[in-house]
């Protein structure tokens, strides 16, 4: 996640509060998608970025997840998204999800 997407995060925690927020990442591996993760829930782990020491603690989720699927018009995710879970390693990246959801 680079700077320019940390400080937008912070932005929008700013102007909304993070109760209702919930973060969908769209990674395409497991380790980024887990860096990331730990980067919107505990704080940048590579103390380069704006939320370097900041806790959000907002929930993150992967597009390829079933749960964040079932929730998104299927002609849009299949349009947008359904090329990916055929691409990207759909297995090892939600393993690396829940193994972070797991520790937070």
């Amino acid at each position: 996640m680079d700077l320019e997407d940390q400080a937008t995060i912070i932005k929008v925690v700013d102007r909304q509060g993070k109760e209702d927020l919930v973060v969908v990442l769209g990674s395409p591996d497991a380790d980024s998608a887990g860096i990331y993760a730990e980067t919107v829930t505990t704080g940048d782990p590579t103390f380069a970025g704006p939320l370097t020491g900041t806790a959000l603690m907002l929930p993150a989720y992967h597009i390829l997840e079933d749960r964040v699927k079932e929730i998104i018009d299927p002609k849009v995710y299949e349009e947008q998204v359904g090329m990916m879970e055929f691409v990207l390693d759909k297995e090892a990246i939600i393993k690396s999800m829940d193994t972070y959801r797991s520790k937070s």
